[in-house]
C-alpha cells in the first residue's frame, strides 16, 4: 500500500499567472494526487509536512552539464571552447569508477542545495564509454536521491581532426603526441552503448540513459546515423552541442556547406527526441528547422559568456516553436551549477543582445523553460516540471523570511531576478525529503569533501604529463581557433 504525504501551509507558485496562493498538497507514493485550499482533506495516517512560511516551487530541471566537470571547477581561466577541449585530456582524465561516482555525486549534491532535481548530464569517458562508466556516474546521482539522464559523450574523431587544418597547424612534434588522443572505433563505442541500454541495473525512472554524439563534426555520418538509430529503437534522448561556438559553425560551413543543424536534418536526427546543447549560433532556418520537428534547445547562458560563445537568442528560438530548457554546463566551464544563476542569466542575456523589449524573453517564460521546457527536453513531459496532480511530486520549499523574498511582491519576476538559492530550505523529491532544513538526509558531506581532496591530489599528480601537453598545444590552438572565429558569418552573436 502506498504512503500518503500532506504538505500543509505553503503557498504554491502559479508561474503563468504570477501568483503563490496558500495550498496544501496531497501525496500518495512519489505522485500529486491533489492539490486544494488550505485544509484539505487526508487520509487517516498521512505524513504531514509543515511547510508554513514557504513558497513551493516545481523542482528545476537543468537541461544540460557534465558530471566529469564537478572534479574539475576553477582549473581555468581564459578559455575558449576549442581551448577548454585541449585541456580535457588535463581536466578530466584518468577518471577511475570510483572517481567517475564521486564527480557525479558532487554535482547532484550542489543541484539539489540549490533546488534543482532532474538533470541532463552528458559525462565523458574516454575512449569510449562503458556500462560500469556510466553506471558510477548514475549511482552518483541516485545516492543523492536526483533524477538524471545520463547521456555518454561520445565521437569518432578527435578535437585535432574534426577542425580542419589545426593538425598541420601543429608542429610535428606536436601532431604525433595528439595521436595519441584518438577516440575508439564508432563500432566499439555503439556496442558498447548499446550494452548499457541493454545491461542498466539502475531504476531508469529515475536515471536512465540518453546518447550524446557530442559534436556533428567531431563524428562520422555512418556514427551520427547508428547514434540516432540506437536512441530510437531503444526510446531514449540524443543530445549534441550544435552551433555552441562561432568555430563550430564556421567549421560546419567548411565540412558540410552548410550550417551543422541543416546536416544533421539531413541526416534525419532531428525529431522530437533531439536536444540542441547550446545553440549559440543557430540562424533562423536552424531554428525553424529545430521547431518544425519538435526538437529542443539547452541553454546555458553562464557557459555561453564564459567560453566567449555569444549569447544565444532564446526569444527567437520560442518564437519558432523550439522547446527551451536551461542549463548551466559543465562546472569546468561555468563554474557552479546553480541553476537559479543560470535563469537570471537567461533573463539579462536577452536584454543585453537588443535595446527592443518586444524580443527580450520575460520571467515567464525562462521559468516556463527551466521547469516545463526541461522536463520536456529530459523525456520527463507530463511528469516533471509542474505541481500539478499526476505529476511526480518533486518540490522545492522556498524560505520566504529569507531576504530573497522580503517583500514578496511577484513570485514569478523574484523567483527568476531575485532567487540564488539562499531561500532553499527544503528539497521533496517523489515524495522524499532529499534536503530538509538545508542539509542533505542521504550523502555525508564530510566525508564526500575527504574523498573529493583525495581524488584532486591523485589526478593533479597523474595528470601532470597531460597538462604539460596542454600547455605546449594552447599557443597554437589560441591563435588558430580565433582566426576561425574572425571569418565572416551570416549572423553575429556577440555585443
Amino acid at each position: 500500500m502506498q504512503t500518503a504525504t500532506i504538505v500543509r501551509g505553503g503557498r504554491v507558485l502559479d508561474i503563468r499567472a504570477h501568483r503563490a496562493d496558500a495550498a496544501d498538497i496531497l501525496i500518495t507514493g512519489d505522485t500529486i494526487t491533489e492539490i486544494g485550499p488550505p485544509g484539505l482533506a487526508a487520509p487517516a495516517g498521512a505524513t504531514v509536512v509543515d511547510a508554513a512560511g514557504t513558497l513551493l516551487h516545481p523542482g528545476l530541471v537543468n537541461a544540460h552539464t557534465h558530471a566529469h566537470g564537478n572534479l574539475a571547477k576553477g582549473m581555468g581561466d581564459l578559455w575558449t571552447l576549442e581551448l577548454l577541449l585541449t585541456a580535457g585530456p588535463w581536466i578530466s582524465g584518468n577518471r577511475n569508477q570510483e572517481e567517475r561516482h564521486l564527480s557525479a555525486k558532487l554535482g547532484a549534491i550542489e543541484m539539489v542545495l540549490k533546488g534543482c532535481t532532474a538533470a541532463y548530464d552528458l559525462p565523458l569517458e574516454w575512449p569510449t564509454p562503458t556500462l560500469p562508466g556510466l553506471e558510477a556516474v548514475g549511482r552518483g546521482y541516485a545516492d543523492v536521491g536526483m533524477r538524471a539522464v545520463v547521456a555518454p559523450m561520445v565521437a569518432d574523431r578527435s578535437f585535432f581532426e574534426a577542425i580542419p587544418g589545426l593538425l598541420d597547424a601543429l608542429p610535428a612534434e606536436l601532431q604525433k603526441a595528439v595521436e595519441a588522443l584518438r577516440l575508439a572505433p564508432w563500432e566499439t563505442s555503439i556496442a558498447n552503448m548499446q550494452a548499457a541500454l541493454k545491461g542498466w541495473t539502475l531504476d531508469r525512472e529515475q536515471v536512465g540513459l540518453g546518447i550524446a554524439p557530442t559534436i556533428p563534426h567531431h563524428c562520422s555520418d555512418a556514427f551520427i546515423r547508428a547514434c540516432a538509430d540506437l536512441a530510437t529503437a531503444h526510446g531514449v534522448g540524443l543530445h549534441s552541442h550544435v552551433a555552441e561556438s562561432k568555430v563550430q559553425a564556421i567549421v560546419g560551413l567548411q565540412r558540410y556547406g552548410k550550417t551543422l543543424t541543416a546536416h544533421l536534418d539531413d541526416l534525419g536526427v532531428l525529431g522530437p527526441h533531439f536536444t540542441v546543447a547550446h545553440g549559440v549560433w543557430l540562424d533562423d532556418d536552424d531554428m525553424r528547422r529545430l521547431g518544425d520537428h519538435g526538437s529542443s534547445v539547452a541553454h546555458n547562458p553562464g557557459s555561453n559568456m564564459r567560453l566567449g560563445n555569444g549569447f544565444a537568442d532564446m526569444q527567437n528560438m520560442l518564437a519558432r516553436r523550439v522547446n527551451v530548457g536551461i542549463g548551466t554546463d559543465g562546472a569546468n566551464c561555468s563554474d557552479n551549477q546553480n541553476v537559479y544563476e543560470a535563469l537570471r542569466l537567461a533573463a539579462l542575456v536577452s536584454k543585453g543582445r537588443t535595446p527592443d523589449i518586444e524580443r527580450w524573453v520575460t520571467t515567464e517564460q525562462v521559468a516556463l523553460a527551466v521547469t516545463e521546457g526541461g522536463a520536456r527536453a529530459l523525456g520527463f513531459e507530463g511528469r516533471l516540471g509542474r505541481l500539478a496532480a499526476g505529476y511526480k511530486a518533486d518540490i522545492v520549499f522556498l524560505d520566504l523570511g529569507h531576504p530573497n523574498w522580503i517583500p514578496l511582491n511577484d513570485p514569478t519576476n523574484q523567483l527568476v531576478h531575485t532567487e540564488d538559492g539562499g531561500a532553499v530550505r527544503d528539497v521533496m523529491i517523489g515524495g522524499r525529503m532529499v534536503v530538509k532544513d538545508r542539509r542533505l538526509t542521504t550523502v555525508d558531506l564530510a566525508a564526500l569533501r575527504r574523498d573529493a581532496e583525495a581524488a584532486r591530489r591523485r589526478l593533479s599528480e597523474v595528470n601532470a604529463p597531460a597538462k604539460a601537453l596542454y600547455e605546449r598545444l594552447a599557443p597554437v590552438v589560441g591563435r588558430f581557433c580565433p582566426g576561425l572565429a574572425h571569418m565572416p558569418y551570416h549572423i553575429d552573436r556577440y555585443v
